[in-house]
């Protein structure tokens, strides 16, 4: 039975009332944006096949009116807006349905058909919307479909919207940036059970959806947890300039890798003087490093891009629309919203570099640093998904890494060994707690949530700290404007309270697993290998495809597997003949073992037992694994 939330504590509550003075709630300018155009509500909740429900917007109705005391004001204007939701029209002969999902679906018609810009997380949820779309708007065919960046709440709804069958008839094209399939694969794949693991934390998975608990997570509400899918690209944009026309449609592209994606493009519609920003010009600051984990992204190159597209179409746009939350229509407005999203990046880039260069570390440039008056008090420059504080650390991580420079901080003990060590030091778990007690009352929660980690880490089963831990992370999360730090702090709330939750959704999904290159597949075998069990085991496999004839080598030797796709001398202790499509669904699915293979159909020749020891090997991710406790 999930335990009841507590209040907001009294320095939480003069906590929200000083931001409802400090902050220009008077503006409703984007009220007015987020309702423009609708032309219908969504139709209701999105279910799967088994009857489960994937996704219900509805659950959201209660983001009404002023913001309680436990949601920051600031995050309850950016939640209200963000769940507005239905089929709006963006400018003639486009269209959005928005709060189907984390992301949002464009469609975009042509002489014959309708282009589909990013299909959301889940099939279900993107046929949902296509079918919004199409009630209103006549049954047109889908042509093509452009997926932004390589990100899976811009792709994992495809086959919602089309099938691989007409992809591979040729009648819809899939239109995607240079370099987008191997990021959109890995990701998923190589770190992807830890990724998955936090994205629960990010999105607030777990947690009851109303004022004490979810409302959102500042760039969508959450993810859906339907069916993730992958077509793979049949045209990629090599570079800036390109232009394609598609269905009688013009489409100019702009390529901008390294940004919010590490494969990511904006493109205009001349015909329609319409932008779509993909991800990199938003309501709100984005991730450099997003909580679920990542590679830090570049601020410095992510303003340089928004002055190119300010260059290219500033002086002819008239509308900017994205891949998440509301349009802005009118030349003067959509540039100077460029402008300040461009200024917002370089101006946290610059001073970050300016503050490391005189000896600041990551927490001191965050708790330093200052916006302008001009970005602070602008609602779409705000932290609501990513964070000044946490954006600062991963500016000053890219350039320095983990080490401060602090020899102090070269070779500490691990988080368990250091947790116990402070304890004892700070006279034992209880008299921790005791001293934190008033802390807690204070509002002193930063501090109290610093000291209490290390008394669960030293005694996870200690009721009394983990108790006011909890009590911690549920005011800090009360407090917070940025939505993921929100979700953050109340995921550990209710772990600490009603155990763990696992991974609400996990995005390496058959059609992602099934897309690996040999040379992925190999690496995520590699990742898997227990190092230590292995030391003593040496062997080669050779792969042979026979679809693409391809042959690679394996070889496992001092505890790592590494591979070639050179000619080798001599024979392999096995060898397994199979197909390039039917290959990483068999050796990711289990089925390494001589059994399962040879029932994919798969031939082995030579030792199969080499098999058998290659799976005994292997040591997947840990969906499970422990958070704000040890493990």
């Amino acid at each position: 039975m999930p335990t009841t939330p507590k209040p907001a504590a009294p320095a939480i509550v003069q906590q929200q009332a000083a931001l409802r003075e400090r902050l220009p709630f008077s503006d409703t300018q984007d009220f007015e944006d987020a309702q423009r155009g609708l032309i219908a509500p969504l139709a209701g909740p999105t279910t799967a096949d088994d009857g489960r429900v994937v996704w219900d917007n509805g659950t959201y109705d209660f983001l009404e009116g002023d913001a309680p005391d436990t949601v920051n004001p600031s995050l309850w204007r950016q939640s209200q807006l963000v769940a507005t939701s239905g089929l709006f029209e963006v400018t003639d002969g486009i269209y959005q349905v928005r709060g189907q999902d984390l992301s949002n679906i464009s469609f975009v018609e042509g002489d014959t058909g309708v282009i589909v810009i990013d299909p959301l997380i889940s099939a279900e949820t993107a046929a949902a919307a296509l079918a919004l779309y199409r009630d209103h708007r006549g049954d047109r065919p889908v042509v093509a479909v452009i997926y932004t960046h390589c990100h899976v709440d811009h792709f994992g709804g495809v086959k919602g919207v089309t099938s691989q069958e007409d992809v591979d008839a040729g009648t819809v094209r899939i239109v995607a940036p240079e370099g987008f399939l191997e990021p959109a694969i890995a990701e998923n794949v190589y770190a992807g059970t830890a990724m998955a693991r936090r994205a629960g934390y990010m999105y607030g998975a777990a947690l009851a959806r109303n004022a004490q608990g979810g409302v959102g997570a500042g760039l969508g509400q959450t993810t859906s947890t339907g069916t993730v899918t992958l077509i793979e690209p049949t045209e990629h944009v090599a570079k800036t300039g390109d232009e394609l026309t598609i269905d009688g449609v013009r489409v100019v592209f702009q390529l901008a890798p390294g940004t919010e994606a590490p494969a990511e493009m904006l493109f205009y519609f001349p015909d329609r003087k319409a932008l779509c920003a993909a991800e990199d010009a938003t309501h709100t600051l984005h991730n450099l490093l997003t909580l679920r984990g990542a590679v830090v992204r570049d601020p410095h190159v992510w303003s340089k891009y928004l002055t190119e597209t300010i260059d290219l179409w500033g002086g002819d746009v008239e509308v900017i629309f994205a891949s998440h939350h509301w349009p802005a229509w009118g030349n003067e407005r959509v540039v100077e919203f460029l402008g300040l999203q461009r200024d917002l990046y370089a101006y946290l880039h610059d001073q970050t570099l300016r503050m490391l260069n005189q000896g600041l570390v990551g927490p001191e440039i965050a708790e330093t640093i200052q916006l302008p008056p001009a970005l602070e008090n602008a609602w779409h420059t705000r932290g609501y998904y990513g964070s000044v504080s946490h954006n600062v650390k991963a500016i000053y991580q890219r350039y320095l890494g983990w080490f401060d420079g602090n020899p102090a901080h070269l070779w500490e003990h691990p988080p368990v060994e250091k947790a116990k060590r402070y304890v004892d030091f700070m006279g034992g778990a209880d008299a921790v707690v005791e001293k934190a007690r008033p802390a807690f009352e204070s509002g002193d929660y930063r501090w109290v949530a610093e000291v209490l980690n290390h008394v669960v880490f030293a005694q996870p089963d200690h009721p009394g700290a983990r108790e006011l831990l909890a009590d911690t992370y549920e005011q800090l999360g009360y407090g917070s404007e940025n939505g993921t730090w929100r979700d953050f702090f109340l995921s550990g709330t209710t772990e600490l309270r009603d155990g763990a939750f696992g991974t609400p959704t996990v995005a390496a999904a058959p059609d992602i697993v099934g897309a690996l290159t040999p040379a992925m597949l190999f690496d995520a075998l590699a990742i898997q290998i227990d190092g230590p069990r292995a030391w003593d085991s040496a062997f080669t496999i050779d792969v042979v495809l026979t679809d693409v004839d391809e042959r690679y080598r394996l070889r496992l030797a001092n505890g790592a597997l590494t591979y070639s796709g050179a000619p080798q001398r001599g024979d392999a202790d096995v060898t397994i003949t199979t197909t390039k499509r039917a290959l990483p669904a068999v050796a990711l699915g289990g089925g390494l073992t001589p059994e399962k293979l040879a029932a994919s159909g798969t031939e082995i020749t030579g030792d199969a037992s080499v098999l058998h020891t290659l799976a005994g090997l292997l040591s997947p991710g840990d969906p499970d694994f422990a958070i704000v406790t040890p493990d």
